[in-house]
């Protein structure tokens, strides 16, 4: 894919959304201190650092509170999910959910499941070519305004990074309520030729685990689209 220079100027590798909301209780700081280092990921050897090797490799980017990463990994365990995210309370709000309180350091963790807790496009730049077989993109920060465009995730210039890290066939799936988010996602990926569109649907698809923001979206009026993509 070749785009004009001054088309897609490089997603900044900068956070700008929050890393942390309300103060963290002593179990919150303790899941992040003891379990979350369980689940570290070594870039370079992502199939690696599973316990056991998984067939393939999926990535969601901002997993939120984590309710789709935790229903793929128990659909799917032939799949090792790396899940991404940044807000630690939304890292805790997982951690939690795998751990009970006193086994923080010795309760098993599912086997196919790893967490990145920086900046996924870091992530991504790392990644062995062709390593992930499935992208999910959940809801993510739509970033409104015109001025906060090269925020967004879906971006040109994410575009061939996606190319490099996904092998060809892999799928990407994106979902979002927000109209503005909507219109862009469709500018963005029908000015590109490195994936093809598989489907794109107003109801949720079989297959697609629900999330809390997406409740949150259909009971405020809002209509999410879901889509699919392909890597050429």
């Amino acid at each position: 894919m070749t785009l004009p220079p001054d088309a897609a100027p490089a997603v900044p590798d900068r956070l700008y959304g929050r890393r942390r909301g309300h103060p963290l209780r002593q179990r919150q700081q303790t899941l992040l201190d003891v379990t979350l280092p369980r689940l570290a990921l070594d870039p370079a050897d992502p199939l690696g650092s599973f316990p056991v090797r998984p067939r393939e490799l999926w990535l969601e980017v901002g997993f939120g509170g984590g309710e789709h990463a935790l229903e793929q990994i128990a659909k799917h365990p032939e799949a090792g999910l790396i899940a991404a995210e940044v807000f630690e309370n939304g890292i805790c709000s997982l951690l939690t959910r795998l751990v009970p309180e006193g086994g923080e350091a010795t309760a098993p963790l599912p086997p196919n499941l790893r967490l990145w807790t920086e900046d996924a496009r870091r992530l991504l730049r790392a990644l062995p070519e062709g390593s992930l077989s499935r992208l999910f993109l959940m809801f993510p920060d739509p970033w409104p305004k015109a001025r906060h465009a090269k925020r967004r995730f879906v971006h040109p210039s994410i575009l061939p990074v996606l190319q490099r890290a996904l092998r060809p066939g892999g799928e990407w799936r994106i979902a979002t309520d927000d109209p503005t988010y909507q219109d862009w996602v469709a500018e963005v990926m029908g000015a590109q030729d490195v994936f093809e569109r598989v489907s794109l649907d107003e109801q949720r698809p079989e297959g697609w685990p629900p999330t809390r923001y997406e409740a949150k979206a259909l009971r405020e009026g809002r209509h999410p689209r879901y889509w699919i993509w392909r890597r050429r």
